[in-house]
């Protein structure tokens, strides 16, 4: 299978490529909501301490596939998670999620939350597949229509 040639690493997001990817999630998101239902968040967040950026490349080096963790203590929210069309339903995503997960547990998350919007399908499947339930919004989050609040306990205990 093609993905056991990909490569997913920490990597800082401040690259010309990188950008690139999150300029192409975001063209794809905008249109699908109204302006105060976005909630990603911008490279500079992307770039602090708290922030695991995790990228997907090819075995020639090519960045398909982002994510992010933002660590809060315990608690840890996804964002920013993104595969190109053309290297979807490969399982990239939920080998993206779990890496992601899994340097979540290191830096001492207990749970994981996230936000994605109602119109993304394909994302809320593969959360549910992966564990994610459904939870009210948290942090600064208010209920939103176009939204949908999912959480999983990662703690190894």
């Amino acid at each position: 299978m093609i993905t056991t040639k990909m490569q997913i690493r920490i990597e800082h997001p401040d690259q010309p490529e990188l950008h690139q990817l999150i300029e192409e999630l975001d063209a794809y998101q905008k249109p699908l909501y109204p302006p105060e239902s976005h909630h990603g968040i911008d490279l500079e967040a992307l770039s602090r301490a708290n922030v695991v950026f995790a990228v997907i490349r090819t075995a020639t080096g090519t960045a398909i596939g982002c994510g992010a963790v933002v660590v809060g203590g315990q608690e840890g929210e996804l964002k920013r998670m993104y595969i190109r069309p053309g290297h979807r339903e490969q399982g990239l995503g939920g080998r993206l999620l779990q890496f992601l997960e899994t340097e979540a547990r290191r830096q001492g998350c207990e749970v994981l939350r996230l936000e994605t919007g109602i119109r993304q399908l394909a994302a809320i499947r593969l959360y549910e597949r992966q564990g994610y339930r459904k939870c009210p919004p948290f942090g600064d989050y208010r209920e939103d229509p176009m939204s949908i609040f999912l959480e999983k306990i990662i703690s190894s205990t």
